[in-house]
C-alpha cells in the first residue's frame, strides 16, 4: 500500500542536471532533453529560473522524475 503523500510548501531546491562531470562530488544523470539536444541549456526546477514542462517531481530519496519526451498538459 502506498503511503499518503503530505505537500509541504516552502522547498528551496535547484536541480539542473547540466552539471560537468568532475564539477560535484555525487553521481548524476544527464538530462535526457540535453543529450538529445547536445547542450546544457535545459534545467529541471531552478529557483526563480525555470520548471521544465517534463518534470514530474522527485522520488525520495533522490531520484527525479522526467517524462521526456512525452509531455502532459
Amino acid at each position: 500500500m502506498d503511503e499518503p503523500l503530505i505537500k509541504l510548501k516552502g522547498a528551496n531546491m535547484d536541480i539542473d542536471l547540466a552539471t560537468p562531470e568532475g564539477k560535484i562530488s555525487w553521481q548524476q544523470d544527464q538530462c535526457p532533453w540535453n543529450q538529445a539536444k547536445k547542450s546544457n541549456q535545459h534545467q529541471c526546477a531552478v529557483k526563480n529560473i525555470s520548471i521544465c514542462p517534463y518534470f514530474r517531481g522527485v522520488e525520495y530519496p533522490d531520484t527525479l522524475l522526467c517524462c521526456y519526451p512525452h509531455h502532459r498538459s
